[in-house]
């Protein structure tokens, strides 16, 4: 099974691109990084939607979805079954795993960890740095480690080297500052645990 590629998109010598695959206007696949050398391997039946830029060394699974006017820079893990909603950024050596979503707007800087079945809100910020402009900020940049099954809610931001914990809830517009446990639903700035997510009735398993 081909892949359709449109007229006005871009791709690169050396981009590997699966089978069934959909790549729509003005996308660009391949694009250049400073010292970039590895090729861009993106699996079977992707949808790159228009205007989104996948620069070379990426390593992507199956059934990619991007939406509009989203970049992902260069050397990221990406599993399959991964959403990229529009106008995200993904920046690089950033692994995100296997059914990772990324709502639009969404903002995840290098080194920042995302575990399968994680879930991440529109607009969330992810960041990296703790002391911006210090003098060695660009040496110990740390993103935040979010864990298998975690849901992040909308406008939340997640400060530097922190855990996210299994299937925690985080709520729209926290500003989470120290380590989530496990389970556990936080709110607030600073974010702090109010319940578990296993006391609220929808996410009990249904009978």
């Amino acid at each position: 099974m081909s892949s359709s590629v449109a007229e006005t998109a871009i791709v690169a010598t050396g981009v590997q691109l699966g089978d069934g695959s959909m790549i729509q206007h003005y996308v660009v696949l391949g694009h250049g990084a400073t010292g970039q050398v590895a090729d861009l391997v993106i699996g079977r039946g992707a949808i790159i939607r228009s205007h989104t830029v996948i620069y070379h060394g990426n390593r992507i699974g199956d059934r990619f979805q991007t939406g509009h006017g989203v970049m992902v820079r260069e050397d990221n893990e990406i599993g399959s079954d991964v959403s990229i909603g529009t106008h995200s950024i993904v920046e690089h050596h950033v692994v995100l795993g296997d059914r990772v979503r990324l709502h639009s707007g969404v903002f995840i800087p290098e080194f920042t960890v995302v575990d399968r079945d994680a879930w991440i809100g529109p607009r969330v910020t992810v960041t990296n740095a703790l002391y911006p402009k210090s003098p060695d900020a660009k040496s110990n940049l740390r993103g935040p480690h979010i864990m298998e099954g975690a849901r992040i809610g909308a406008n939340a931001t997640l400060l530097p080297g922190l855990t996210v914990g299994r299937g925690s809830l985080v709520g729209a517009g926290a500003v989470v500052v120290r380590d989530v446990p496990d389970g556990a639903v936080v709110v607030g700035n600073p974010a702090h645990v109010i319940r578990m997510v296993s006391d609220i009735a929808a996410y009990r398993p249904h009978q």
